[in-house]
């Protein structure tokens, strides 16, 4: 990644007053950037899942999704390192530029000949080794191209991001499997991922001041990992903020997930009863993160993140005893207006707590939390609703979740944390 990401210079801006960042041309080509790139994944992931389905056993298909999490997992603080140390405008231009390569010689292949799962196999790997990088530095990225009473709303828009490429990016994607099979799914990812790198390229950073600039004296990776751990662990407000992050990742993954697949089988609602319920799922998450774009600031920014949690969580408990399928739907558009309210408010202090030149590493810690520790408790959730059903373990899964928010509201720091003005 070093010769990809320092043969691109950072080009700067001065530090300057605020601009609306639903009004900087600097922000939108971010979001533009960040919004194709997510929809890339998208359609990238639908068609790692169908090849590897034509290519082998449900177990193996299986195998090949989720090899590429490993990676992530294990390298992503290493990750948040190396965003730090060589900036993030270059460590994601770098890391989306190997992305597009890589999808896009992989649909070659596959146009040409089948070379069964090995390809897609290590395909899986090389996506997420990259994502590692890739994703740190984009959490990194925001503080650094605009002012700090902006990120909330940036951390709006970025949610607005993720649901665009949630409802567009499947279709999109089995349209091109529709057309020509998994390669075409291939070539429309890596095209979408291409889309981003000319729009990073013209992205310009803010001068941090020099309070923030990071270390004086030079140091080695090693000391920069454990440097930004303790960090974390030390800060009255993000470490209590990843304690609260984590609970309520592992009570909100698995009933979101595995959970309502089951307990849409166990009510008889169905495929199209589940995908009901997740679209009000996402359009709570959407009018959350549409009202902090609108808005920009909410104030007493720890409290609304402790205090939506909580009644999210006891929707989630809720949901499993719904009397019927609308009833379902609008306790889902309840889940996902809250928690994706608190989801947000905790980005944006994330964002707005750190220190920028720890943000890599700080986001880092965050990926951990959600992408490497929450997705274990969906084969538990599994397993427990196997056992006792589908009310007790979202039960047990709101108590873990509401845990997030008492955690938040005890610690002083997260409780009276506010947004920049």
């Amino acid at each position: 990644m070093s010769e990809a990401t320092t043969s691109v210079p950072d080009v700067r801006i001065p530090a300057g007053g605020s601009v609306p960042a639903h009004r900087d041309p600097n922000v939108l080509r971010w979001v533009g950037a960040y919004t194709a790139s997510m929809v890339g994944d998208m359609v990238f992931f639908l068609a790692l899942s169908w090849a590897a389905v034509q290519n082998g056993t449900p177990a193996q298909a299986g195998l090949v999704t989720a090899v590429s999490a490993v990676p992530r997992a294990l390298l992503m603080l290493g990750g948040g390192v190396v965003a730090d140390r060589l900036g993030p405008r270059r460590v994601v231009i770098g890391s989306d530029a190997v992305r597009c390569v890589t999808v896009l010689a992989v649909a070659a292949v596959l146009f040409a000949t089948d070379p069964g799962l090995w390809l897609l196999a290590l395909l899986a790997v090389v996506f997420g080794t990259v994502d590692a990088v890739f994703m740190p530095a984009v959490g990194a990225l925001p503080a650094r191209i605009t002012a700090q009473d902006q990120l909330a709303r940036v951390q709006g828009m970025r949610g607005l991001a993720i649901r665009f490429a949630a409802v567009v990016g499947a279709p999109l994607g089995g349209l091109g499997v529709a057309l020509g099979g998994a390669a075409a799914a291939f070539a429309c990812a890596g095209l979408l991922i291409a889309v981003s790198v000319p729009l990073l390229v013209s992205v310009r950073m803010r001068e941090l001041p020099a309070a923030d600039a990071g270390p004086a004296r030079p140091t080695t990776a090693w000391r920069d990992l454990i440097g930004g751990l303790r960090y974390v662990r030390r800060h009255r407000v993000l470490g209590p903020l990843m304690v609260t992050i984590a609970l309520g990742d592992l009570g909100f993954v698995g009933p979101l997930n595995v959970g309502l697949t089951l307990l849409a089988d166990e009510r008889g609602w169905g495929a199209s009863g589940m995908g009901w319920v997740l679209a009000g799922f996402g359009t709570g998450a959407g009018v959350a993160a549409l009202l902090l774009t609108v808005r920009g600031r909410l104030p007493r920014a720890g409290c609304v993140a402790a205090g939506a949690i909580i009644p999210g969580s006891a929707a989630i408990a809720a949901l499993a005893h719904a009397p019927g399928l609308p009833a379902a739907v609008g306790t889902a558009l309840l889940i996902g207006l809250l928690t994706g309210l608190s989801g947000a408010m905790c980005g944006a202090l994330l964002q707005t707590q750190s220190d920028p030149a720890y943000l890599g590493r700080v986001t880092a810690v965050g990926g951990i939390v959600s992408l490497g520790i929450a997705p274990l408790s969906m084969p538990l959730s599994a397993a427990a609703i196997g056992v006792w059903g589908t009310g007790p373990v979202f039960a047990v899964s709101a108590v873990v979740c509401g845990l997030g928010g008492v955690v938040a509201l005890c610690a002083p720091g997260v409780r009276r944390a506010e947004l920049p003005k």
